[in-house]
């Protein structure tokens, strides 16, 4: 397999980009100094209620998490696979809310200032309202939001008042990106780019390194942001040979499953803070402890 630089190396900034200079930019810089890839684990909120999320959280910072990434449970996600369906399901019957989920971080925020990123859908956040969702994100120390289905021709009514209110938007490439489309998408993104590593929807498919790197390589000479890797993530050993070519590693339906699985709040928690931990070994490219 051929090998990308690694994150610490220097990258070609792309015209036009904004960078991050918040949260989420600082944390990247850390880890960059350090020759780590951040670890990013999802989480669903609301699934098994909101006081089982925010406990979930302080599992993840616990383990180790670099970023989280919190998913707004929407009644037809369709980036999502079975498992993040049926947990967006039972958050929705919990009766969590977007205003619910802003609420936890701003909870969270009080105790942590690990970044926090919203994964959600353009119904429930334009149903929200963007002016409002901004300053209501802004105010509960989000730090970026990725909406699924809202290319970036489409984003501005997103997009421009989050930038306003200091948050990141982060946007999707995928294998099947054209060097267009990742010009155009970096035009657009801030905080970092999320690379999908499979076609598909998550939690259906392994991730394979050896496909993607030459696509990670091209992302990463075209722009100076971090870029993430997702979807197909689930082992520590896959967690460290997506760490050896990217800036991140984003892991969701495999802690997602853990927490379906559990038979208690307790044991969802510590069945989550185990598998963090082993993937954020993996992500310091030591390998899997």
């Amino acid at each position: 397999m051929s090998a990308v630089p690694a994150a610490g190396a220097a990258a070609h900034p792309a015209r036009g980009v904004k960078r991050s200079t918040g949260r989420l930019a600082a944390r990247f810089s850390a880890l960059r100094a350090r020759d780590e890839a951040a670890f990013v684990p999802f989480l669903m909120a609301g699934d098994r209620g909101l006081d089982c999320t925010a406990r979930l959280l302080d599992a993840v910072v616990d383990a180790g998490a670099d970023v989280i990434e919190l998913g707004v449970p929407f009644s037809d996600p369709m980036a999502d696979g079975p498992i993040h369906q049926r947990a967006a399901e039972r958050a929705l019957r919990a009766g969590t809310t977007l205003r619910g989920v802003l609420d936890l971080v701003a909870e969270f925020r009080k105790r942590s200032d690990v970044p926090v990123l919203l994964f959600g859908y353009a119904n429930p956040f334009v149903r929200f309202g963007p002016a409002r969702l901004a300053e209501a994100a802004a105010a509960a120390g989000v730090d970026a939001l990725l909406c699924v289905d809202t290319p970036p021709e489409e984003a501005d009514e997103l997009r421009l008042p989050l930038r306003a209110a200091g948050l990141d938007m982060i946007f999707l490439l995928a294998p099947t990106s054209t060097p267009g489309r990742i010009r155009r998408v970096l035009k657009s993104a801030s905080g970092f780019v999320y690379f999908v590593s499979v076609l598909g929807v998550t939690g259906t498919k392994a991730a394979a390194p050896e496909r993607i790197t030459k696509l990670v390589r091209e992302i990463r000479d075209e722009t100076a942001l971090p870029v993430g890797v997702g979807f197909g993530i689930s082992t520590p050993e896959q967690a460290a040979s997506v760490a050896a070519i990217s800036d991140a590693v984003i892991v969701g339906s495999a802690l997602s499953k853990l927490v379906e699985e559990a038979a208690s709040d307790d044991a969802a928690v510590d069945a989550v803070r185990d598998l963090s931990a082993r993937l954020k070994q993996a992500t310091r490219r030591g390998g899997p402890s």
